[in-house]
């Protein structure tokens, strides 16, 4: 079998939790041909490659690469000027920017319908773009497979069928070997000495930032020091910058950007806790992260969790600071919370999400 798999997020500037999906797919997929399990014959397709190193070259897989660059490409998918691959036995989409396939059956994940559940945190163009792609991928797409039950309980709300909706957890072993020199720089060069508290994320008004630097100021002198809050994340939209997002109006909150993989297992280890209150998620990477590296986790209630965190209500930035308080200091609150995301991640790995893509393929090719 011959799976064309679409990951045009990959060519983008800030992949977000669409492009560490891909990435972990393949991860997967890579690590069932190394234990010798049959794999379908993977070929990735994306736009117009970057002048220099292709980062798709990387997977060692075939790359068929548009000759229109993104933006373009996906106005083509939109208005079906452009089809999928044809020597193709499946399609298999990573989001909901999907080409038509009219020689093969279409396989598309949906991560969530956040647009429709919080709109106001979505520009007005995400909003119709978003809300027309959902429509062109009912017509398109044989399944959809989603991270959550409930994302599939929202697609049943949207007009889908439940026979066409498949659930298939990510993993959380995604994250390399903790590069500990790396992070000891990053951390010497924005001042940060000791403990602090983690916030891990792209910089946009979902994610919810400014409730959580509120909470910050709110906990931080019930501290018993003053432990800094560390944001980690590139910039989205919505006019946060990683040195902005109101951070600098807080004491003790310290923007760090963007960090490579191997830098934030190093910054997870070494937080108190990471702090992740966005207003929704369909599942939640930066949660399951942070419990694989063993340290708790205060969040807004998401199906990764499993009720591993301790779960707060992110529009209320005082339950928020009261999270924040009790999974720093309380010593008791801590063991159980580490504990339980141990427990909680300990099955949740890309090689187990890939075995199960490959059974979606296989039955619907």
């Amino acid at each position: 079998m011959r799976v064309v798999l679409v990951v045009e997020q990959l060519r983008r500037r800030v992949p977000g939790g669409v492009g560490r999906y891909a990435t972990g797919l393949l991860q997967g997929l890579a690590a069932m041909t190394d234990a010798g399990e049959a794999v379908p014959d993977v070929v990735l397709y994306a736009s117009r490659a970057p002048a220099g190193d292709d980062p798709l070259a990387a997977y060692g897989l075939e790359v068929i690469s548009s000759h229109l660059p993104g933006p373009a490409l996906t106005r083509a998918w939109d208005h079906g000027l452009v089809d999928a691959p044809r020597r193709a036995d499946l399609v298999h989409c990573v989001s909901l920017a999907s080409p038509p396939s009219p020689l093969a059956p279409l396989v598309l994940m949906c991560h969530d319908l956040a647009w429709r559940q919080v709109p106001d945190t979505f520009p007005r163009r995400g909003r119709r773009w978003h809300e027309a792609a959902f429509h062109r991928a009912r017509r398109r797409a044989t399944r959809f497979v989603v991270p959550s039950e409930p994302v599939g309980r929202a697609l049943i709300d949207a007009g889908v069928a439940p026979a066409s909706i498949v659930v298939i957890a990510h993993g959380a072993d995604h994250l390399p070997a903790p590069d500990r020199a790396s992070a000891t720089a990053l951390l010497g060069r924005l001042g940060v000495e000791g403990d602090y508290l983690l916030s891990v994320g792209t910089l946009e008004p979902r994610k919810n930032l400014a409730r959580l630097v509120e909470a910050y100021g709110r906990a931080r002198p019930r501290f018993p020091a003053t432990w800094p809050l560390v944001v980690v994340g590139p910039s989205g939209w919505g006019g946060i910058a990683p040195d902005g997002a109101d951070a600098g109006a807080v004491a003790g909150v310290i923007p760090a950007g963007p960090v490579d993989d191997a830098t934030l297992a190093a910054l997870y280890e070494r937080a108190r806790l990471l702090a992740y209150v966005p207003l929704t998620e369909g599942f939640g990477f930066p949660p399951v992260e942070a419990m694989r590296q063993c340290i708790p986790v205060v969040s807004s209630p998401l199906p990764s969790l499993g009720g591993a965190g301790l779960i707060v209500d992110p529009m209320d930035v005082g339950e928020i600071a009261d999270g924040l308080v009790r999974a720093a200091t309380d010593d008791d609150a801590r063991a159980e919370l580490i504990t339980a995301g141990t427990e909680r991640t300990r099955d949740l790995t890309w090689t187990t999400s890939a075995r199960a893509h490959v059974a979606l393929w296989e039955s619907v090719r």
